[in-house]
């Protein structure tokens, strides 16, 4: 971990906007108040965009009623004279524009890299988290702790409020709980957090990255120039090795959470009570309670571990115990996260259908036993031997939809060839309520029907919401 004033360099970029040549890349939710905000302050700005639908038509008339260029339909030429190029997060960084911009000298800036660059002399520091699972409850349960303490704050960032809004809004804020992907931190190099947290590292959006080590390293620029913490993940050393590389300000700490008895600068479990040993007096001997785990709902390991996360950084910006108690208790989660749907017959109905890749299906399935399995879906290029190896041992039943179900079908085959297996060839809409009508059949009173897909959704539905929709849709269908 380093020490001292940071001194790493970032790409250059304009501070005064007035008559610059800037390209946004990207329409959607980031590029759409990009190109509005830049424009705003007198730059000149040419937005392009890969697509050519009715709603990148219906986005380009909305803007260039403003007098912004856009050009649909060609993502890939870097127009004439661009000074800056702001993108969308999702824009892969081999594409043809920023190869021409590398080229040309030519900075590339994200949306967070913008709204970062845009606060005021006053603006609110943020508190950051990234990870492969579990960021924005995370992230939400932190803004609950920071509201708990009296404190203005809000949750946003990647989770759909957007961070311009919130640096450049009328309401001033006295902390932000910003939820950052890898995406967004690759494009974000001068951003300086007051204390930030990897939660995990998985495989995830490898396509993208080019590489795990690539990936790792766009999660670790969270950590660059922290002023008080980095908070890590003790269970998962990659974190903490992210911590050691990073430059940070002096006197910044590296503070570990962990779901087991914790050391000093720490975050711990001890007899069902979160105890902090890294914010209190004497950290070699004293320990301060949160909250009980029965506080965190639910009580999954994972999102414990989640809960401690938002502690430790709530925590590192000065709230006190209580706060941390009374905002994991008042925290509800959003749809979809290990969310109880009924109990039919003795068996429980549980959807996780957030549950997109291998990492979140593993703490997923360690939540439950005896568990029949419904997964499958789109791989994004993920294996599943070693989700399946771990999680054998609390299988009753497996029931597998989506395009690359076979990849799971023969993970189960090698390392639980004992557990039934129910295989769907069906990809349409309907397959679900079949899904749960054979999970039904193969559970037990005292067993859990988890949806928990360790895979994307788009190869049968919308998005994961939708997926978990037909999920308690079938469930009550059934109980019906």
């Amino acid at each position: 971990m380093g020490s001292g004033q940071v001194t790493s360099s970032v790409p250059s970029g304009p501070s005064d906007f007035q008559g610059k040549h800037v390209t946004v890349a990207g329409l959607g939710v980031s590029g759409v108040p990009a190109a509005k905000v830049l424009h705003a302050r007198g730059a000149i700005v040419t937005v392009v965009n890969d697509g050519d639908d009715a709603r990148a038509r219906e986005q380009a008339a909305e803007l260039e009623a403003l007098g912004i260029t856009v050009r649909l339909g060609d993502g890939e030429t870097l127009p004439e004279g661009t000074e800056l190029i702001v993108t969308a997060p999702g824009w892969k960084p081999d594409k043809p524009l920023f190869l021409a911009a590398g080229k040309a000298g030519v900075p590339v800036w994200g949306d967070v890299e913008l709204a970062w660059r845009l606060r005021g002399p006053d603006a609110a520091p943020w508190l950051a988290v990234t990870g492969t699972n579990g960021k924005t409850t995370t992230v939400q349960m932190l803004a609950s702790i920071l509201k708990a303490a009296g404190l203005r704050t809000a949750a946003v960032g990647n989770i759909g409020v957007s961070l311009l809004d919130a640096v450049l809004g009328e309401e001033h804020y006295d902390v932000l709980a910003v939820e950052l992907s890898s995406y967004q931190l690759h494009w974000a190099p001068s951003l300086r957090a007051h204390s930030a947290v990897v939660l995990n590292l998985a495989p995830d959006h490898l396509d993208w990255h080019g590489s795990m080590e690539a990936y790792a390293r766009d999660k670790g620029r969270i950590y660059e120039g922290n002023q008080i913490a980095c908070v890590y993940n003790v269970a998962d050393k990659a974190t903490e090795d992210l911590v050691r590389e990073a430059d940070v300000e002096e006197g910044c700490r590296a503070v570990g959470f962990t779901l087991g008895t914790p050391g000093p600068s720490q975050l711990g479990v001890v007899d069902g009570i979160l105890v902090d040993r890294a914010f209190v007096e004497n950290r070699q001997k004293n320990a301060q309670e949160l909250a009980e785990v029965s506080d965190v709902d639910p009580p999954a390991p994972h999102n414990i571990a989640n809960a401690l996360a938002a502690a430790a950084l709530a925590r590192a910006f000065g709230v006190p115990a209580s706060a941390v108690r009374d905002g994991l208790r008042a925290f509800r989660p959003d749809a979809h996260r290990i969310a109880h749907v009924a109990d039919i017959d003795g068996v429980a109905y549980v959807d996780d259908s957030k549950a997109t890749n291998t990492h979140a299906a593993e703490a997923s399935l360690a939540s439950y036993e005896p568990i029949v399995w419904i997964a499958g879906g789109l791989a994004k290029g993920a294996t599943f031997d070693e989700l399946v190896a771990r999680s054998a041992k609390r299988l009753r039943g497996a029931v597998l939809i989506g395009a690359d179900r076979a990849l799971i079908r023969d993970a189960l085959a090698r390392h639980a060839p004992e557990v039934p297996v129910v295989d769907l060839d069906r990809t349409d809409t309907g397959a679900m309520l079949q899904a749960v009508t054979e999970a039904k059949r193969l559970a037990q009173p005292g067993d859990t029907v988890l949806l928990a897909p360790a895979c994307a959704s788009m190869d049968m539905f919308t998005n994961y919401n939708q997926r978990g929709d037909a999920f308690a849709a079938a469930v009550r269908e059934l109980g019906a």
